[in-house]
């Protein structure tokens, strides 16, 4: 396979630490500012900066970046109540006040963390080659992973936190690659199952990755691990070219929702139909 600008194969940047992140990309023809979203996501979070924010939300942004810092610097056992309260120069109580407890500021650390991440995201509503859309957000996944590891497992660390706004949104954005890799008769796999896949590999990837001692820390994983994904939920070539009615019925269906019509029953019984049709592929 040719190297590729966000392909991760160099060893020592990895081992750093340091040289794979939201900002190793610098391709400047590439959007890596996010979505506009991602604003909105932050303001909703209770984390947004600026003159305007209320008295309110400045001091618990102070608290959860505090909380942050502590996270990256030290790990989850140094987030206590009273260091943070110390690093973000408020009374302990505050924090109580704002967030109940400890649990659920970590809830709140891992939403600024999600949020964070979604600003990294590059949504590109037309992209040349649509399997290279969809290694690159994988890539973007990881890498912001490898760059955040105690955020990151954070994030992930609970599977029954509530999910939060900008994990809702981070997922949208992921759907649409999805459903433009449906529409052009990409997809392999139904699209839930595809996000499913394409979640656990980028999150396997980088809780394995970090749980190796570093002279075990192999490139290869992650690219093995990322080219595996991409034939598991996609085609080699596009199915609606080939006589199987399976592609064709997941093109079909991931494009209902652009046609005007069919009324909502109708397009919910071609639906089903659909869905029948394309289990079989």
């Amino acid at each position: 396979m040719a190297p590729r600008s966000h392909d991760i194969d160099s060893n020592s940047d990895i081992n750093s630490g340091t040289g794979i992140g939201p900002d190793a990309d610098t391709d400047t023809g590439r959007d890596r500012s996010g979505v506009g979203a991602a604003a909105d996501v932050r303001a909703a979070a209770g984390i947004a900066a600026g003159a305007d924010a209320d008295t309110h939300a400045q001091p618990r942004q102070r608290i959860i970046e505090a909380a942050a810092g502590l996270l990256a610097r030290e790990g989850r056992d140094a987030v206590t109540t009273r260091a943070v309260a110390v690093a973000a120069g408020v009374q302990p109580p505050a924090i109580y006040r704002m967030f109940g407890d400890k649990g659920g500021l970590l809830d709140a650390v891992a939403e600024y963390g999600f949020a964070t991440f979604l600003a990294t995201k590059h949504v590109d509503p037309d992209p040349p080659d649509l399997i290279e859309d969809l290694r690159g957000g994988w890539d973007l996944a990881v890498e912001f992973g490898l760059a955040n590891p105690a955020l990151f497992t954070l994030m992930y660390s609970e599977p029954t936190r509530p999910a939060s706004a900008a994990f809702r949104a981070g997922l949208e954005v992921l759907m649409g690659r999805i459903r433009r890799l449906a529409a052009g008769g990409w997809l392999r796999v139904d699209e839930e199952l595809a996000a499913m896949l394409i979640h656990a590999t980028a999150r396997g990837a980088v809780l394995t990755w970090l749980s190796l001692p570093e002279d075990r820390r192999n490139p290869a994983l992650l690219t093995t691990l990322r080219e595996s994904m991409v034939a598991a939920v996609t085609n080699r070539e596009p199915a609606v070219r080939d006589a199987g009615p399976a592609g064709a019925a997941r093109a079909l269906r991931a494009a209902l929702p652009e046609q005007t019509v069919l009324s909502g029953a109708e397009q919910h019984l071609l639906r089903e139909w659909l869905d029948r049709v394309a289990s079989d592929g």
